[in-house]
């Protein structure tokens, strides 16, 4: 069972929801990176997804396209990410999801990229740009490796839901709005039913995340009584990054983390 699944089946057995919090590596710094992964882990994470910063971040808002350029800026490439990731490792065991674009994957070769990113710690991935018709390639690199997590939005058809479903691992992440990363227009009742509908065809299979736009106790507090299994915040972390001196960092990100977990328990 890999570390995500048994996260999942930890929170379930504690009647906990899961806290999925990101992060860009190497933003601004890698200093700022690693204070921020002890932060989110001393407030309670219960899984880090780390975005690897890529030049054309098609599904990216304003604030993680930002977050994405100073990063690349400072020289973040794969190997630098890599050791960053076996940094991490050494202080917790918590499921690190890698968050990226396919062609990162696609120009290292998929079977090179998943084997030397489990080594590292990666668990799972997370590619925005990749869809089931041309997955398959990737999903026999990360067969046994690595979960590999699929998007679906509120207006994804059943039969398409089902599908990406069955090669889906780890959980199903359901985009909250329709548009970019970071886009904060208030919790929409089409992403609530949408919810109740993935949650009632899935049948409690493969745990359902909500992501996109989530940024506040409330937001998350809403979805999960929506029914959500986890909600993941990304761009309220990068801004709080961004606006916090390196030697407060730490804390500030701690107690924010903390009154976001608050409303995954039941």
């Amino acid at each position: 069972m890999s570390r995500i699944k048994e996260k999942f089946s930890e929170l379930q057995a504690r009647n906990q929801k899961a806290l999925i919090s990101y992060i860009m590596a190497g933003f601004p710094n890698e200093k700022a990176t690693i204070s921020t992964i002890r932060g989110l882990v001393k407030g309670g994470v219960d899984i880090i997804e780390i975005g690897f910063p890529f030049s054309d971040p098609l599904a990216d808002g304003p604030v993680i396209q930002n977050a994405s350029t100073v990063s690349l800026e400072k020289g973040t490439k794969i190997a630098k990410f890599f050791n960053l990731v076996k940094k991490i490792r050494k202080e917790t065991d918590i499921p690190l999801i890698l968050m990226t674009y396919t062609n990162i994957l696609y120009h290292k070769g998929y079977a090179k990229f998943i084997v030397e990113a489990k080594r590292a710690g990666i668990d799972g991935f997370i590619l925005p740009d990749m869809s089931i018709e041309e997955s398959k390639e990737y999903l026999k690199a990360a067969k046994n490796n690595a979960d590999t997590i699929f998007l679906i939005s509120p207006n994804t058809s059943k039969t398409r839901i089902q599908k990406i479903s069955k090669v889906t691992s780890g959980f199903l992440y359901l985009v909250a709005v329709f548009g970019t990363t970071g886009i904060k227009t208030g919790i929409k009742k089409y992403t609530i039913d949408a919810i109740k509908q993935v949650k009632k065809q899935t049948k409690g299979k493969i745990p359902v995340g909500v992501g996109f736009g989530v940024s506040t106790p409330d937001d998350v507090k809403k979805y999960i009584k929506a029914g959500a299994d986890a909600v993941i915040v990304g761009s309220a972390y990068l801004k709080l990054i961004e606006k916090t001196p390196q030697n407060q960092l730490e804390s500030k990100i701690a107690s924010f983390t903390k009154s976001l977990k608050k409303q995954t328990i039941l």
